[in-house]
């Protein structure tokens, strides 16, 4: 007992001031903490990591800003996707569309903006200039075409439609015209294995529910092998 009343004594009030009161700054910082995993956890997507609309489309208008003409908005969409789901089951198809997050992060880079906007359905805003396009594009259009490995070792083939669209192409400037042009060049050229461009006619084609019907003469790059 006497050991502890003279250990006591020597804390000392100041320590023992400071010790009191760390006791609620730590509960406030891991109250904190809470709240930043709480809030990254709204701008993420569960299953893929990868930004809800929201987080992107903030994120995607400072590097349409900032990069201007330089940027190219690239929309996603898994082919045959219904048919994986219905014939081996969700968690393939969870499996495939992390795969597919995984490689569009990728090929992007850090700075870009990735969504996954629903379903299996996916966008990138980055920037990437006229004279490096066509290859970059192509070369996602490679490694979306790569199969996927499931846990049980069963491989898959999958297969992704890529739409682009960028301002010196189109004549659009904002995020949201981008995207249309985007989605319509994809639906353009959907399942034939290569990236589509969208050009001046993709902005003003005629849509139904959101997306474009028939085909236009366009651009396309980097047919699957």
């Amino acid at each position: 007992m006497d050991s502890v009343l003279r250990a006591h004594g020597r804390i000392g009030p100041r320590t023992l001031l400071i010790t009191t009161a760390a006791v609620p700054l730590t509960g406030w910082t891991m109250h904190a903490l809470a709240l930043h995993h709480k809030l990254a956890a709204t701008r993420k997507d569960p299953l893929t990591g990868l930004l809800r609309r929201d987080a992107y489309t903030a994120r995607g208008r400072r590097i349409l800003a900032r990069h201007r003409g330089d940027t190219t908005v690239v929309m996603v969409d898994a082919d045959r996707f219904k048919a994986i789901n219905d014939t081996l089951g969700h968690a393939a198809g969870d499996t495939v569309l992390v795969a597919l997050a995984a490689r569009l992060t990728a090929w992007a880079g850090p700075r870009a903006a990735v969504s996954r906007l629903g379903g299996d359905e996916f966008a990138a805003v980055l920037e990437l200039p006229a004279n490096r396009r066509a290859k970059r594009l192509a070369q996602l259009v490679r490694m979306l075409h790569i199969p996927v490995i499931l846990d049980d070792g069963r491989m898959i083939d999958v297969a992704a439609s890529v739409g682009a669209a960028a301002p010196d192409m189109t004549g659009v400037r904002d995020l949201s015209g981008l995207q249309r042009a985007a989605d319509a060049a994809l639906y353009d050229g959907k399942h034939a294995g290569r990236a589509v461009l969208a050009t001046h006619q993709h902005v003003t084609v005629p849509s139904i529910n959101g997306r474009r019907a028939g085909r236009l003469g366009t651009a396309t790059w980097g047919r699957a092998a």
